[in-house]
């Protein structure tokens, strides 16, 4: 299929204005896109080919400033595999930048890599911004958002680059050191790309002609950050359940701790301290998502399991009216008005004493009752506990708490004091120069001109039922966003929310997508994506959502629709099928 590789202009002939309705009619629902005067339109890659030894590289590599090249391998095909599809013979390189002694804690610290390059590559450069506190170098495969994907940017031939963002280890304490916190915020993403770049040039004899970052959660957060940071080195960032807010949405996870303490009905060991999982048994949580779709469901024209039109839904719904009160004992069939309460305070956002917004309010939506690791009880009563107050104690803090050994995760959380401890993520002295919301966050968000005007693009998505991350919060930086372009930036950045998905993954949802096909389509054919279909994992898929209704087709198709725009049943077909629902 010919590619556009010119500039569109307003005054389409006739022929090349059927090419571009030919590109529209592949893959997803699309619209072909004219580029503004002054908005380029980015021209096609073209790959290149690697038949030699991948051990002969190393040599070749020295001449990288500040980077040493420590292993170089070929990875025969059929090695790594995606959805049980072999991928193809590639070369593997691990290396480090910038090594160092920290100063500050002693401790020695560099910026970790690895990168796959395919013998056969199609020209594209895929960084792998990868989740959590990072840490770990994973496999440099390029994940291409949902879950339980059928392809991912190495099998799409994609030089693929995977880093631990400038300190190895999954604890927070890396962040006693100034560097380690700005490499982990955003300065690893600066360094490693020129390198990928010039390491890539070296083994094919040709740079990148088009670059991409993909990732979710801390990595979607990667990805709003050089959408701002780094608009002039990426011509397509694919951001998943950003958390872009980290710090504040960390210490709302506090908050929330704080507030299931008061719930508790037994204690941990013998430590005397509240169990918050019994807040919210499961069997509660699934009679609220029963409730939630009892009055949403059908906002979309069809009753199917999904939330469809979350906006209109957060009008419909109700805790206090539309959720069973206790009238005895707890038995998942209501909720007790204190449960109610914070239920209700939980969902409008943490608050200092003053009643001063922390974090942003999460959306009512069915996949409160998801139950696996990306779902609503693992977030809220299990990281809450294990990662975000360390996360938010030696990290998000200026300056972190020193006591690194005998720090306790829940006495933290609780003893958080939401007047005094969380402004410190604002803080500085004269070690930590830079405060956390500082190196955490896009500079300027949405001021994304850079992006624009040379025709790069982005793409954002994000699981309504997000127990981190709120959904909100990601709609109201798009919202800026549209409001700072004249009221629409789709012609350069679209969010796509996922009806029922938890966090990246999982929930009541058809959560199986490909972001970067449509991503690809839109830089480097002008397609800008009118929806992408999403399928969901039931029996017999690949890697099985558990989490699927059991009403549900097993492969569900639904589309997703850009914001505002919500799916629609058109009035007949079937439930199960994409076809039947169009985005308005």
């Amino acid at each position: 299929m010919p590619l556009l590789k010119h500039r569109l202009r307003l005054n389409l002939s006739a022929a090349s204005l059927l090419a571009t309705l030919a590109l529209s009619a592949c893959g997803d629902s699309s619209d072909p896109v004219i580029a503004p005067a002054g908005i380029p339109q980015l021209g096609a890659a073209t790959g290149a080919t690697f038949s030699g030894d991948c051990a002969t590289l190393t040599p070749m590599l020295t001449g990288l400033a500040n980077t040493t090249i420590t292993a170089a391998t070929t990875v025969p095909a059929g090695s790594l595999t995606v959805a049980g599809t072999p991928i193809q013979e590639h070369c593997r390189l691990v290396g480090k930048m910038n090594p160092r002694t920290s100063p500050v804690d002693g401790n020695s610290y560099a910026i970790g890599f690895e990168i796959r390059m395919p013998k056969s590559w199609n020209g594209r450069f895929f960084y792998q911004a990868n989740g959590g506190i990072d840490g770990n170098i994973g496999t440099a495969a390029g994940g291409i958002g949902g879950g339980g994907a059928l392809s991912n940017g190495l099998s799409k031939g994609f030089a693929v680059l995977s880093s631990d963002a400038g300190h190895s280890g999954f604890t927070p304490f890396f962040g006693l050191d100034p560097q380690a916190r700005l490499d982990y915020g955003y300065n690893a993403v600066g360094q490693l790309t020129p390198m990928a770049k010039n390491l890539i040039k070296t083994v094919y004899g040709k740079a990148p002609d088009r670059s991409y970052l993909v990732g979710c959660s801390n990595g979607g957060r990667h990805a709003m950050v050089a959408a701002s940071r780094y608009a002039d080195q990426y011509d397509g960032i694919v951001a998943g359940n950003p958390g872009f807010n980290l710090p504040k949405a960390a210490v709302a996870q506090l908050w929330g701790v704080q507030q299931y303490a008061g719930l508790a009905t037994t204690t941990v060991g013998t430590t005397g301290l509240p169990d918050i999982s019994t807040a919210f048994t499961p069997a509660e949580l699934n009679m609220v998502s029963t409730q939630i779709l009892g009055k949403c469901d059908a906002l979309d024209g069809a009753t199917d399991g999904l939330v469809g039109d979350l906006k209109a839904c957060q009008s419909a719904f109700n805790v206090s009216r539309d959720v069973p009160t206790c009238s005895g004992a707890r038995d998942g069939s209501c909720l007790t008005y204190a449960q109610k309460t914070v239920l209700t305070d939980v969902h409008a956002g943490a608050r200092n004493s003053a009643g001063a917004a922390i974090y942003t309010s999460f959306p009512y939506d069915a996949g409160i009752n998801g139950t696996s690791s990306a779902g609503w009880r693992s977030w809220k009563f299990g990281n809450a506990l294990t990662r975000d107050p360390g996360a938010v104690a030696f990290i998000f803090t200026a300056p972190p708490v020193a006591n690194t050994s005998t720090f306790s995760d829940l006495s933290y959380a609780l003893n958080f004091n939401m007047d005094l401890d969380a402004p410190k993520i604002y803080g500085t002295n004269g070690t930590y120069t830079v405060a956390p919301m500082t190196f955490m966050t896009p500079p300027d968000p949405t001021n994304l001109a850079t992006l624009k005007n040379r025709g790069a693009k982005l793409i954002v998505y994000h699981g309504t039922s997000d127990p981190i991350f709120s959904f909100n919060d990601t709609a109201t930086w798009y919202e800026g966003l549209q409001s700072a372009n004249g009221g629409d930036a789709s012609n350069f950045a679209r969010l796509f929310p996922v009806p029922g998905m938890n966090h990246c993954s999982g929930g009541p949802a058809a959560d199986q997508f490909d972001m970067v096909d449509a991503m690809v389509k839109w830089v480097e054919q002008g397609t800008a994506p009118a929806t992408v279909t999403a399928t969901a994992r039931g029996a017999g898929a690949f890697a099985v959502n558990t989490e699927v209704p059991a009403g549900w087709a097993a492969n569900r198709t639904r589309p997703l629709c850009p914001y505002p725009k919500v799916p629609r049943y058109s009035g007949s077909g079937s439930l199960e099928l994409a076809s039947s629902f169009s985005c308005q």
